[in-house]
């Protein structure tokens, strides 16, 4: 392993920023190259086509599509994007839509896939606690800024033969169509442009969206993941520990972005122009304890198998994966 050369793609994060700059590095490997890109299915494009990396930061429905394709992919429990899922539906003020029960028979939008990580998350999420289902709904995939009219052409299209599906027009994106009233919602990973522009037309579905996303994982334990660390198999089975070191860069990676919010506490958190931080840092320290961005098996199994759940639920995989069955198995015990 002395003499390997290791590409990593991800996206450079305050929790990854240690492995781009060199202050962390994989232990036994000769050179690590990281790299990235201005959106992250580039990057998940990269270790898709089987070009350009060898471990990869990639969206997790991304990942189970490739499983079911036989790409041999393997999990490294380190999770780069997570966002609670509350605040990612957005929808248009003329819809009609008050709450979770009015999206019955309402034309849904949803970025590239029909099961983007956030949508997945978001679709199981009022499924389990609003009685959601997707098959009422018609859905429209396309690009949220810029047109992409045929979808991830880089990825499968898998969805249930009962739920409709059709794509934007060439050249529409979905933010101008949810602004214009289109389509009715949107869910989506990334804040539409209409909204942060002030918008009139345009406002979440759970507008006062904090208080419920912390309930949600009081009750739950959930911290919804939308992206984990892979590598190819053929790689991990040649070079033993390779797996476990490169877990354990981007877990100390991890801990020195967090390292620097605890230190700048000290001073009122005066580096980061975000006022009233160190009262969030000190909420945040309250419901999630010191490590409020974990990593390893131990911590996510619960919010990892209620992915892969909602994954096989909604049709997106032709098996009911299991936390054992994707994750390297020399990291189970993390």
């Amino acid at each position: 392993m002395n003499e390997l050369e290791l590409r990593i793609g991800s996206f450079r994060y305050d929790h990854t920023e240690a492995l781009f700059d060199g202050s962390v590095t994989v232990e036994g490997v000769r050179r690590t190259t990281m790299s990235t890109a201005p959106i992250m299915t580039e990057v998940f494009e990269g270790i898709l086509r089987g070009q350009a990396v060898d471990v990869s930061e990639l969206g997790l429905t991304f990942f189970l599509r490739a499983l079911d394709q036989g790409v041999p992919l393997v999990a490294i429990p380190a999770f780069p994007a997570r966002v609670f899922r509350h605040s990612s539906v957005f929808v248009n003020t003329r819809s009609g839509i008050d709450g979770p029960a009015d999206l019955v028979g309402k034309t849904i939008g949803e970025f590239g896939v029909y099961g983007q990580d956030s949508g997945v998350w978001i679709k199981g999420i009022l499924a389990d606690e609003y009685g959601f289902r997707p098959e009422r709904n018609r859905w429209v995939i396309g690009g949220l800024e810029t047109p992409l009219p045929k979808g991830f052409e880089f990825t499968t299209h898998p969805h249930p033969d009962n739920v409709g599906i059709g794509f934007a027009p060439p050249d529409r994106t979905l933010a101008d169509m949810l602004d214009r009233g289109e389509i009715d919602a949107l869910f989506t990973s990334n804040v539409p442009q209409p909204f942060l522009d002030g918008s009139p037309n345009v406002t979440r579905l759970f507008p006062d969206y904090e208080p419920v996303e912390r309930d949600y994982y009081r009750r739950t334990g959930n911290f919804p993941m939308s992206h984990v660390v892979v590598a190819r198999r053929e790689l991990l089975e040649t070079h033993p520990g390779l797996a476990r070191a490169i877990y354990t860069a981007f877990h100390d990676a991890k801990e020195a972005g967090a390292e620097r919010y605890r230190k700048f506490r000290r001073l009122y958190q005066s580096p980061v122009m975000l006022p009233w931080a160190n009262a969030l840092m000190e909420e945040n320290d309250r419901l999630f304890g010191e490590d409020w961005w974990p990593y390893g098996v131990s911590a996510n199994w619960t919010a990892l198998d209620t992915f892969l759940r909602y994954h096989h639920e909604q049709g997106l995989s032709a098996r009911r994966w299991t936390v054992e069955g994707i994750v390297a198995g020399d990291l189970l015990d993390t």
